[in-house]
């Protein structure tokens, strides 16, 4: 009962506590236009939301384009040559498309009265994924198996060699994300993007969570399960922000945004649906260290253990 409501009651705390209102928390923006229009649309964001956003300045059109492109900046004000508009990507999910429409009416100089700038979504999100909830839905379906996989591992089969256990845990990663991929892509067309890169960036992720819970249970027994419970599932899907992007995030959950499965996993898998690949070198590099550390402490953890065993027989 107490580890139950544990679970839970973390659960309900560290959830809303990061999204019961949610606001973006210097969400970069792009200007390519001149020093008087950019400084006049800055002020003019401050007075919206004196924190909400950061202005960065791009050359010209295209550079602060491709910024948006790239999911390094949420929207870019397009003035450097022409009639200025606003650019957006609704890949990045509704709540930020519902930030940036009303900048439209921030109108710059050379606007007539009652006059707005044009928003224009060029990077909408798939027709299969209306409201932008597939990448992380099919996430957190994937993480919540990899910690099921290594608390029940243990329970069903506690005496599994070191090469079974390892053996059945890359099963149980490459089915998932073959099946993830085959259901979110193929199915129901709700992750553009290809299917190899999708299946193995969730086989990566549920290998990393499953991983470390296995180690967790290793190392603490049944107290691991709830540190696993805490600190993977809870702790890492909220910080991957959900729908939301890592801006909308309150400062003391940011910094895990980069580091825990789920939060890198997230990233990634949106950059190769969306963004040109955006965070997928760093989600790889991470999922992939959490998998190779994990496994190489239960590999010494077993070492240990079996070196203790034989001491112990010899002296009987």
């Amino acid at each position: 009962m107490i580890t139950v409501l544990t679970i839970g009651l973390a659960f309900v705390s560290v959830f809303l506590a990061a999204f019961h209102t949610p606001q973006p928390h210097r969400l970069p923006v792009a200007i390519a236009a001149s020093d008087k229009t950019a400084a006049l649309f800055d002020v003019r964001l401050q007075r919206v939301s004196p924190d909400g956003f950061q202005v960065d300045r791009y050359p010209d059109n295209a550079s602060a384009r491709r910024a948006v492109e790239h999911r390094q900046a949420y929207a870019a004000l397009l003035a450097d040559d022409g009639r200025p508009k606003i650019v957006y990507a609704g890949a990045n999910g509704p709540a930020v498309s519902a930030l940036v429409a009303p900048l439209g009416s921030l109108c710059t100089s050379g606007c007539g009265a009652g006059e707005k700038l044009p928003v224009i979504d060029i990077l909408p999100l798939s027709h299969g994924d209306s409201r932008g909830l597939s990448v992380f839905y099919a996430s957190f379906g994937l993480v919540l198996a990899g910690f099921l996989f290594g608390q029940m591992t243990y329970q069903v089969a506690p005496r599994l060699s070191f090469g079974q256990r390892v053996s059945s845990l890359a099963l149980f990663a490459i089915v998932g994300g073959l099946a993830t991929a085959l259901i979110a892509s193929t199915a129901f067309g709700a992750m553009p993007g290809p299917f190899l890169g999708i299946a193995g960036l969730v086989a990566l992720m549920a290998g990393a969570v499953a991983a470390s819970t296995v180690l967790l249970i290793r190392i603490f027994g049944p107290i691991g399960v709830l540190l696993a419970s805490i600190f993977l599932i809870v702790m890492g899907n909220a910080s991957s922000g959900g729908v939301l992007p890592p801006e909308f995030l309150p400062g003391w959950l940011k910094p895990l945004t980069s580091v825990m499965p789920p939060g890198v996993g997230v990233r990634a898998l949106g950059g190769i649906a969306y963004f040109h690949h955006d965070g997928l070198v760093s989600g790889v590099v991470v999922l992939s260290a959490w998998i190779a550390v994990c496994i190489a402490a239960l590999f010494l953890l077993d070492r240990i253990a079996a070196s203790a065993a034989i001491l112990h027989a010899a002296r009987r």
